[in-house]
């Protein structure tokens, strides 16, 4: 993809009632198990971003039928087991979370998928998803890494039917999780995995929804177990995807720091499991109210309120990571313009993600003139309580092909007294296509 640069300028006040696109999370997982399901199920409100069309493209590479007429989505499910022999490669572009989750499906068919990606996802390490797959039956031959990690290109060869598997998450994802998951439908038994820390629970949400026998329940330690009986028959839907709060976080840091901004993003889902970000900023002293609160296709979903408020830096606790894990890049744009000093700690998770967000961030963030310091699993943030300094215009910040990072400073060039230069901003089109002009949208003018 052509790299596009752009450059982004301190803003007057951001107003206005806006819509965020489909929850990438949920639209992944709305796709994947239509196609397990027997029947046609529909979708709107689907994320049309390049993670979600790379799986969608993957899908049909394996035999799926999938169509999309207007603003809805049809998937005609080829039923559990029932995937073909894709004849060629398949390029999951920079989708991880498109890999992880196909790497499961994959696992508990009898095919052979060799998953390929651009620079950034043939970085990111697989190993974590490998292990489980592989004590379910499937084969893995992987390009190892300098440093001896599995990436890709990747071969995964299925086996059929799986071996069911009980497994222990080592760290908190709700990736892994949800590949064992989607394995374990076609592996005769029970498949259980164990979460001492919980993850975004929309595999689980969706499964049961979709007919899948499946239970969560909280052990005496405070462990979650997810328990899924194999071989299931799973029934079409329709499903209504509602806004993305990962990408929801962006207009609401940016109305919170610009002086004078009201604005309202409406149909978020809020899932407890996605809403930390939220829960934070509030803790920060940030005015964000949830209004017409709801439940859609099983999911929590509101409009959010938000206003420019006087934040204070905090220290955020290692244990509602799970739950913004994808947010932190903008918490610490917000931070930055906080009065004190913000700190985090228990991010190792950043580091292997589209880049090493904990890096890319800190570097980004000095260039700016931020008070910046970067550890192991965080950074130590201490905020200037008014606009950010800014770096030298020709001075453009990297955003290393991660979506997220440019997003973030894109914020960021709203409320720096000098703007903001971006190196490449096409890597937004992967989960928010039409991120700037939405922002243009908020300051009242055509960018």
């Amino acid at each position: 993809m052509e790299a596009k640069p752009a450059s982004f300028k301190p803003s007057g006040p951001l107003t206005g009632r806006i819509t965020v696109p489909g929850d990438k999370s949920i639209s992944h997982r709305s796709l994947i198990l239509s196609v397990l399901a027997i029947g046609k199920s529909q979708i709107s409100g689907l994320l049309e971003g390049e993670d979600v069309l790379a799986t969608a493209a993957a899908l049909r590479a394996m035999g799926a039928k999938i169509e999309k007429k207007g603003s809805s989505w049809t998937v005609h499910g080829v039923g559990v087991g029932g995937l073909m022999q894709p004849e060629t490669a398949i390029d999951l572009g920079n989708s991880g979370t498109s890999v992880r989750l196909l790497m499961g499906l994959v696992a508990s068919h009898d095919i052979s998928v060799t998953f390929t990606g651009d620079a950034s996802l043939s970085k990111r390490p697989m190993g974590r998803v490998i292990d489980p797959l592989s004590s379910m039956g499937a084969d893995f031959t992987a390009r190892m890494s300098s440093d001896g990690k599995a990436c890709l290109p990747l071969t995964v060869r299925g086996l059929c039917p799986a071996v069911p598997i009980e497994y222990r998450l080592p760290v908190a994802s709700a990736q892994v999780k949800s590949a064992i998951l989607l394995a374990g439908l076609n592996a005769p038994g029970v498949t259980r995995v164990i979460e001492p820390v919980p993850t975004r629970d929309h595999s689980e949400t969706m499964l049961k929804g979709f007919g899948a026998n499946l239970t969560v329940e909280t052990d005496r330690d405070g462990n979650r177990i997810i328990s899924l009986t194999g071989e299931a028959e799973l029934s079409p839907q329709k499903i209504k995807v509602p806004g993305d709060p990962s990408s929801a976080a962006f207009p609401v840091v940016a109305a919170l720091l610009v002086p004078g901004s009201d604005i309202v993003v409406e149909n978020v889902g809020i899932n407890p499991t996605r809403a930390g970000l939220f829960t934070v900023l509030q803790q920060m002293g940030g005015d964000i109210s949830f209004k017409k609160k709801r439940t859609v296709g099983g999911e929590p979903v509101a409009d959010i309120h938000v206003k420019h408020s006087k934040l204070t830096g905090i220290d955020v606790q290692a244990d509602i990571a799970p739950s913004m894990i994808d947010e932190f890049p903008i918490l610490f744009i917000a931070a930055a313009l906080a009065e004190g000093t913000t700190t985090t700690s228990g991010l190792h998770e950043l580091r292997v993600k589209e880049s090493d967000r904990l890096s890319q961030m800190a570097t980004g963030l000095s260039l700016l003139g931020v008070d910046v310091t970067e550890k192991e699993d965080g950074l130590v943030i201490t905020g200037s309580g008014g606009p950010i300094p800014g770096g030298k215009k020709k001075t453009a910040i990297k955003t290393a092909l991660d979506h997220r990072i440019a997003m973030s400073f894109a914020v960021a060039g709203l409320i720096t007294k000098t703007g903001v230069a971006i190196d490449d901003m096409s890597p937004t089109e992967t989960s928010f296509p039409g991120f700037a002009d939405l922002l243009a949208t908020l300051q009242g003018s055509a960018k």
